[in-house]
């Protein structure tokens, strides 16, 4: 389905130079990957979130947090990028500043090849050290559960914000200066509604931005959006990428023959 914009927002998009993406659940879910609602099924629905899935949690009972983390690690890991994915790589590659902003931690976002990269919750294919706060990117399977980090010995946990936690502060940061420095805001795949990163549409307002929202569901995205375009991530983004820089695999034909 091809994607039409407003005159008006095309060039806008055409003539950018710096642009911010945020993306949430909807770009996991473009990839096959559950929710932590829809992963919290099976041999795991027996247990509250509370046992799972926060940092009392994991003081309580390190093995079982480890292994549930290690679960949907393995899921993800055994997914790939969607188009959504590749398309902003292009994106990334079109526009002199560009930041990728993410609430997911599949990690795909990486693994299709975006660089300017902001994970705000962290990944699961990373984990640090619970008494130094090693950050570890491999570690050795020894039938230790949680492995031991290699740098100190103590338990690894994983590297990914759990709940009642805050945001890391220099992710948050980083976040907070892109978005208040681009010319186009972009919230693509139902983005969590919550703070400080509602607040993200409003600082991208204030500075001038063309805020579009994409799949957003309706939220407070929707509402400070220029413009709404309702359309899947896995469809929207790449027709995005043609409308605003061409077919990108023409592009590349015709700088091999130049």
């Amino acid at each position: 389905m091809p994607l039409n914009l407003p005159e008006a927002v095309v060039q806008r998009l055409k003539q950018a130079t710096r642009v911010v993406v945020i993306t949430g659940g909807g770009m996991a879910a473009a990839s096959n990957i559950p929710s932590f609602r829809e992963a919290h099924s099976g041999e795991w629905a027996q247990y509250d979130v509370s046992e799972l899935a926060t940092v009392q949690a994991y003081m309580r009972n390190p093995r079982m947090v480890w292994e549930w983390y290690e679960h949907r690690r393995h899921t993800a890991e055994s997914a790939e990028p969607s188009p959504a994915h590749f398309a902003l790589v292009d994106l990334e590659q079109h526009y002199p500043i560009f930041t990728l902003i993410t609430q997911t931690i599949d990690g795909l976002h990486w693994r299709a090849g975006s660089r300017d990269l902001i994970e705000l919750n962290g990944c699961l294919r990373r984990s640090r050290c619970y008494e130094a706060g090693h950050v570890i990117s491999g570690w050795e399977d020894v039938g230790e559960s949680p492995p031991r980090c290699p740098h100190c010995g103590s338990m690894l946990r994983p590297g990914v914000v759990m709940f009642g936690e805050g945001l890391p502060e220099w992710e948050l940061r980083s976040a907070r200066a892109a978005v208040e420095q681009c010319e186009v805001f972009i919230c693509a795949g139902d983005v969590g509604a919550i703070e400080p990163v509602a607040s993200f549409p409003f600082a991208a307002k204030r500075v001038g931005a063309l805020v579009l929202a994409i799949d957003a569901e309706n939220s407070i995205y929707t509402l400070m959006a220029d413009h709404v375009i309702d359309m899947p991530v896995r469809d929207a983004l790449p027709e995005l990428v043609r409308l605003v820089i061409g077919d990108v695999g023409d592009l590349a034909t015709l700088e091999l023959d130049q």
